[in-house]
């Protein structure tokens, strides 16, 4: 049973109507009304068979705007790429004790970036940091020697991505505190990212369905149109 305040969220919202990307980032705004700053949230179901290598839709994208949050970044790397890490904001900068640190269960940060020398032994933590979305990957940035560029991106608000079992990507957008034109420059950021990735093996409709919403909102359908790279 759901509580009276997401009931009159629901009320609020047309049943199976698309809206227009605009219309459904003010309607997401006015329905964020929890005691705290709600994260607005992108779901795009796709088209695409996730099973299947040459259909698995992952990247990145550097939202305008941002994701109004402090971003924590750990750098693995040796030597005077430290230095390089440190100075371009990274919160932990290091390698052994990192290593260690997280076989013990230890990951409070959102990105984790490895220079390629040391992939050998943060590969090893696959197990622990592949679930939290926190491995090091070559085609998301992460694994590079340029780590100055890496820690300014992840702070600035790139963003991972990537399909899941079900054929949905999830990413979150932004802050309910933000403009609706803030909020729109990432959306359509995001979306124009997610279209680039579009598999050549993919048949039919590649976008099917899109849904915006806020930590504590219901989902409001947004129109496919929505969806262009123009």
């Amino acid at each position: 049973m759901k509580n009276k305040r997401y009931q009159e969220i629901v009320s609020r919202i047309i049943k199976n109507k698309e809206y227009d990307l605009k219309e459904a980032i003010k309607l997401v705004k006015e329905n964020a009304t929890a005691k705290f700053d709600e994260t607005i949230e992108l779901a795009i179901n796709l088209g695409v068979d996730p099973r299947k290598a040459d259909q698995m839709v992952r990247g990145t994208v550097l939202l305008p705007n941002g994701l109004g949050k402090t971003v924590r970044v750990l750098v693995l790397t040796k030597g005077p790429k430290q230095a390089e890490a440190t100075a371009a904001g990274a919160d932990y900068v290091g390698f052994e004790e990192y290593i260690e640190k997280i076989k013990s269960g230890w990951t409070d940060v959102e990105t984790i970036i490895a220079t390629p020398d040391t992939m050998v032994e943060v590969g090893k933590l696959g197990k622990i940091l592949g679930p939290r979305g926190l491995m090091p990957n070559p085609k998301t940035g992460t694994v590079t020697n340029d780590v100055a560029r890496a820690v300014q991106e992840a702070k600035a608000g790139k963003v991972e991505f990537r399909v899941d079992k079900a054929g949905i990507v999830h990413m979150a957008c932004g802050k309910a505190s933000f403009s609706e034109e803030a909020l729109y420059q990432n959306i359509d950021a995001a979306l124009k990212a997610v279209l680039r990735l579009r598999p050549s093996t993919a048949k039919g409709a590649y976008i099917k369905k899109i849904t915006l919403t806020s930590t504590m909102g219901a989902g409001i359908t947004v129109s496919k149109s929505a969806a262009t790279l123009g």
